[in-house]
């Protein structure tokens, strides 16, 4: 996101003007309404005080010169949406408004619609800067430097120029501007900027370190894993600047709305002024002429325009706060019709952090030797039980050379160490190649590592994961918060899968799952027309089950970048309690966007029927305007100030 970049309003397709970002812009639009208003006000004054020096003539003039500072930015902006063939705006409308009332010598009104509408521009302005700020702070978390070892000496670059394999050095009080795996011992960090958590993080050696957090103790060696545009940060403000671009379904709407309700508005007003001359005895031009501009100036439809796409706005900011990533407005208004929610076990429910508790070896292999050759294999993967064997047997084994080394999904690793061919994964594996194994290894609790060396059933491993603090909270709250039905779907055996859900509160649960599994499980879930599906998972196995369910939910702070490109939501803490914040999130927003369009549509309607009648004037008309957008847009941005 381009801090320097000239933000339009997306408002609606006829709407083009600049949305102030910065103090000189915001000047522009200050500086013309106050010279109009004080302009305005002396013209009442005169009119009042000394009317009899005040000609018709010189009134006009003055109230012509009170008119132009507001009326110029409009007319301009008419001309350009001409231009593009689009004559029906909001533009025009005031524009034919305030022409009128001067034609037919309300010449203080004609200036007080035209001014007043442009301090609902500054309202506007101000509102959007407000919810856009919590989105820019992310720009402030953004390092302009990194400190890089290079012939043993330390210099300061751009984040960009640092190579991956480098080291980096931060010190205490600076942000981490790269992405990369601790060298030093610890490290304590605040994550707030990236998860929304304010409490510190504390990160040993060998754990990753991600771009923006902030070192808050020592200094610290980072060893760089991804280049700077690869990195979480940059990820984050990518997803961030795509997500306001994305509409809502119900953005959308108002949107066509908005393109067919301005031309019936134009056409109703002169219907007001043209079809009474047929029924009425006294009917005078300039009264009709009258109650038509006050129905023009009623019906600008800028409550709708402005704070409909202001709440989503609102909402992807609060979201952002909070941790957590909408990647589009329309998924803000998807997971509130979300009844199913299916969730991965490994990484997603439990921490994926695991520990070796046990090294079984058959008769022909020594426990030194299955260990040695299980991490020479497990060293080519990222899973994290991988990592867990390695780390288990990092100091005590050979380097055996690894080759031809071939991750099968949902079953394990295959590969060539030391000259033997050797198969590390589940039970689906050793059947996959027909090796015989222990049948009582599936009865163990524990998540299971098999081993076989050239087709002989060698050992296992037994692992142990945790579940997350949050989880139990998690599945309940979200049956406490619409959530029919929810789901585990996992590739390990059926028996921890169970054991898991049975702690967790969780219906269903389906374990030995391969990634083709948990699809089918999602396509048979959305077979059924009253279930919308989201999935929430975290590695690159989970990737098509997110792009399948109707919403894709990643865990982000340590999930794969294949599952975070393909989710629609990121949880950025990898808390599943977030999921459920999400989901009071997205309801809010519907809630505020539904109640600034039934506030828009039945104070319109009232006014317009009184104005009509000739009750209201078009004083009246322009309160009720502005009166109406400004109590839709402090609407739209309280969603920021709620607590989730």
């Amino acid at each position: 996101m381009d801090e320097n970049k000239e933000y339009k309003c997306t408002c609606c397709d006829s709407c083009s003007e600049e949305l102030p970002g910065n103090n000189t812009q915001n000047r522009k639009i200050y500086i013309p309404v106050g010279l109009s208003l004080a302009a305005l006000l002396a013209g009442i004054i005169m009119d009042n005080l000394i009317s009899r020096y005040f000609n018709s003539h010189y009134r006009l003039i003055w109230y012509i010169l009170a008119y132009i500072p507001v009326a110029y930015p409009v007319f301009r902006e008419a001309v350009q949406t001409i231009r593009q063939k689009d004559i029906f705006t909001e533009f025009s409308l005031m524009i034919v408004a305030t022409l009128g009332a001067f034609f037919i010598g309300e010449y203080p009104e004609g200036v007080a619609v035209m001014l007043f509408y442009s301090v609902g521009e500054l309202f506007q302005a101000s509102a959007v800067d407000k919810a856009r700020k919590n989105i820019k702070s992310l720009l402030d978390i953004r390092p302009d430097t990194a400190t890089v070892e290079r012939n043993r000496n330390y210099i300061t670059i751009a984040p960009e120029d640092v190579k991956t394999g480098e080291t980096i050095l931060v010190k205490a009080g600076e942000k981490v501007p790269l992405d990369g795996i601790m060298i030093s011992v610890s490290g304590s960090f605040n994550t707030s900027a990236l998860t929304g958590e304010s409490k510190p993080k504390t990160i040993r050696e060998g754990e990753p370190v991600l771009a923006g957090m902030l070192n808050i103790d020592k200094v610290i060696y980072i060893r760089v894993t991804k280049k700077y545009e690869d990195s979480s940060l940059s990820r984050i403000l990518e997803m961030v600047q795509d997500a306001t671009s994305r509409k809502a379904r119900t953005e959308l709407l108002i949107r066509r709305f908005a393109k067919i309700y301005t031309p019936l508005v134009f056409f109703f007003a002169l219907l007001v002024t043209v079809i009474p001359y047929f029924f009425v005895t006294d009917y005078i031009f300039q009264d009709w002429l009258y109650r038509a501009l006050v129905f023009l100036v009623i019906s600008c439809p800028c409550a709708l325009v402005i704070s409909i796409p202001l709440g989503y706005f609102g909402g992807i900011g609060a979201a952002s706060k909070a941790g957590i990533l909408f990647k589009g407005a329309n998924y803000l208004d998807l997971l509130t019709k979300v009844n199913t929610i299916v969730m991965d076990k490994t990484g997603t429910l439990t921490k994926g952090v695991f520990n070796v508790q046990d090294i079984v070896s058959s008769v022909a292999v020594e426990k030194d030797e299955l260990i040695e050759y299980a991490v020479a294999l497990e060293k080519k993967s990222n899973h994290p039980i991988a990592k867990a064997i390695v780390a288990y047997g990092k100091d005590t084994i050979k380097d055996y050379p690894a080759t031809d080394i071939e991750e099968i999904p949902g079953h394990g690793l295959k590969g060539d160490i030391n000259g033997h061919e050797v198969l590390a994964g589940n039970a689906n594996m050793m059947e996959k190649y027909h090796i015989s194994y222990d049948k009582s290894i599936d009865l163990i609790p524990e998540t299971t590592v098999i081993i076989a060396i050239d087709n002989t059933y060698a050992g296992y491993i037994t692992i142990a994961d945790e579940v997350k603090e949050d989880a139990a909270d998690a599945v309940r709250n979200m049956y406490m918060n619409g959530i029919n039905q929810v789901v585990m779907l996992s590739g390990d055996k059926s028996s921890i899968t169970e054991s898991v859900a049975s702690r967790l509160g969780i219906g269903k649960a389906y374990g030995n799952l391969l990634p083709e599994d948990k699809v089918k499980h999602i396509e048979q879930l959305k077979s059924d027309n009253e279930n919308v599906v989201a999935f929430v998972g975290d590695g690159i196995n989970d990737a098509p089950s997110l792009a399948m369910s109707d919403v894709g939910i990643a865990m982000g702070g340590m999930g794969s970048d294949a599952a975070i490109e393909v989710a629609d939501v990121v949880i950025q803490t990898d808390q599943p309690s977030k999921i459920v914040t999400a989901i009071k999130i997205a309801g809010a927003t519907k809630k505020i966007v539904y109640q600034n369009i039934t506030l828009a549509f039945s104070v319109k309607l009232i006014v317009l029927i009184l104005g009509g009648f000739g009750v209201a004037n078009m004083w009246e008309a322009v309160f009720a305007d502005v009166g109406v957008s400004l109590l839709a847009i402090l609407n739209a941005v309280r969603i920021l100030k709620m607590k989730f």
